[in-house]
């Protein structure tokens, strides 16, 4: 009896697959997005994750050094090739309004003293990214809030205009308290808060009827290791995803809205940077109707 009970636990194991194939989680996304329950993970974690020592800063996983002696290799994609960065930690605020009420507002909280304002004619028409520091409403060369980087939407013959402001999110709750102040927004009445991602004990839930059903493991991973998870973003590290993050105001127009983790930044460095662009993004046919 013992002889037979070995030979029908080794018919029903997985030959098909390897051992990490058959210990790897049942759901890959549940998984992932349960450990990232006090530390947002960016879009190349997994990359990262594999080749450097990974740190818990702002509420991210970051990368913060490598794992190899790869200097050398940095610093010669840096002086000849091409070296990309993640840098979708920093956060994006968007402003939407009319391009003069914009303009008299944020030239409260930046002085042509230290360089570029908003209204720099290169960086208004929305050929360039623009850089300088913000301060609070009236108090240069005091009260300094943190540097910033922005670029505005090309014109499309409206008189209404979108600005992308990024910044450190050491200081997005203070930058992002004075442009409320400044513009005298508000919360708005009725908001579309997106419903969150499925939580770590519905997640738990679904895997128990998964595995009471009785199927196997191979049916719910037919691709094994080539399965690449989804990442489900419910908010990042300075914005509560039950709350809301677009504010506007009736007496100036204007919208703020929290791009944060919605869209993605990389940096490019190195001579072939334009190089490598090019050949990866193709232009789209606009197609009329």
């Amino acid at each position: 009896q013992q002889a037979e009970k070995v030979v029908h636990q080794k018919k029903e194991q997985s030959k098909t697959k390897c051992r990490k194939a058959r210990r790897r989680h049942i759901n890959l996304v549940a998984e992932f997005n349960r450990r990232q329950g006090k530390n947002i993970w960016l879009e190349t974690h997994i990359w990262h994750a594999k080749r450097f020592h990974m740190v818990k800063k702002w509420g991210y996983c970051l990368g913060n050094s490598p794992t190899e002696k790869c200097y050398r290799a940095c610093y010669r994609a840096m002086t000849k090739h091409c070296l990309l960065q993640d840098l979708s930690y920093y956060c994006c605020l968007e402003l939407t309004g009319k391009e003069s009420e914009l303009l008299k507002q944020l030239d409260r909280i930046c002085s042509i003293d230290t360089g570029l304002t908003f209204g720099e004619a290169s960086c208004l028409s929305g050929r360039f990214e623009g850089f300088l520091d913000l301060y609070q409403a009236d108090r240069y060369p005091e009260a300094m809030l943190g540097p910033v980087t922005f670029i505005w939407k090309p014109r499309d013959g409206s008189e209404n205009r979108q600005l992308w402001i990024w910044m450190h999110p050491a200081v997005k709750q203070d930058i992002l308290k004075e442009l409320k102040a400044i513009f005298q927004c508000s919360e708005p009445e009725e908001t579309s808060i997106p419903e969150p991602a499925t939580t770590s004990t519905q997640e738990e839930q679904q895997m128990d009827v998964v595995l009471s059903s009785g199927k196997k493991r191979k049916k719910e991973d037919k691709e094994g290791e080539k399965a690449v998870p989804v990442k489900k973003i419910i908010g990042d590290s300075t914005r509560d995803p039950l709350k809301s993050y677009s504010w506007s105001s009736q007496n100036t127009g204007v919208v703020i809205s929290d791009r944060t983790m919605e869209i993605l930044r990389y940096r490019l460095i190195g001579p072939l940077s334009h190089s490598v662009l090019t050949e990866t993004l193709k232009a789209a046919s606009l197609q009329t109707v």
